[in-house]
């Protein structure tokens, strides 16, 4: 029987080695999770802490990975999407939110507001605006404030 010597071993091992590496494309094997680790609720919290930090981008990825759970983050995203000045987009998000979760008066109001940046659909802006008023009553103080620049702005043209 012949002993095993490094000069056996060493090449068996870089044999080894060069065939993971051209079977898999890659120099080093990738560790792959494949359960998240946080809930949706915690993605939304952690969504939360970026957003007050100003670091929207990791802000729209947690609130991205929630969406698939917890319907409130599409109202979340259509947030960031609209500090981020891409109305489009956050139009689609609050569109969204108020679809899934129809008592949702912050995002009928938010999209009013962007109505209102946008100087466009100001008669459907007023629309929101009024039932985010109805929907909650106690936030009226601010769903009236976005309803009040609304109506001036709607009075101008």
């Amino acid at each position: 029987m012949r002993k095993k010597t490094a000069d056996t071993i060493i090449p068996a091992i870089t044999y080894i080695i060069i065939c993971f590496v051209i079977m898999t494309g890659c120099a080093f094997p990738r560790i792959v999770i494949l359960d998240d680790p946080l809930s949706p609720e915690e993605h939304i919290n952690l969504g939360v802490t970026y957003e007050k930090q100003g670091d929207l981008n990791n802000a729209l990825k947690e609130y991205q990975k929630a969406s698939e759970e917890i319907p409130l983050a599409y109202f979340y995203i259509g947030n960031i999407l609209m500090q981020k000045n891409d109305y489009e987009n956050a139009e689609l998000y609050y569109k969204k939110a108020i679809r899934k979760l129809p008592e949702n008066a912050d995002a009928r109001n938010n999209l009013a507001w962007l109505y209102y940046l946008r100087k466009d659909k100001l008669e459907e802006a007023e629309k929101l605006a009024l039932e985010a008023i109805v929907l909650n009553p106690e936030n009226k103080e601010v769903y009236q404030d976005t309803l009040d620049k609304i109506r001036e702005l709607r009075n101008k043209e």
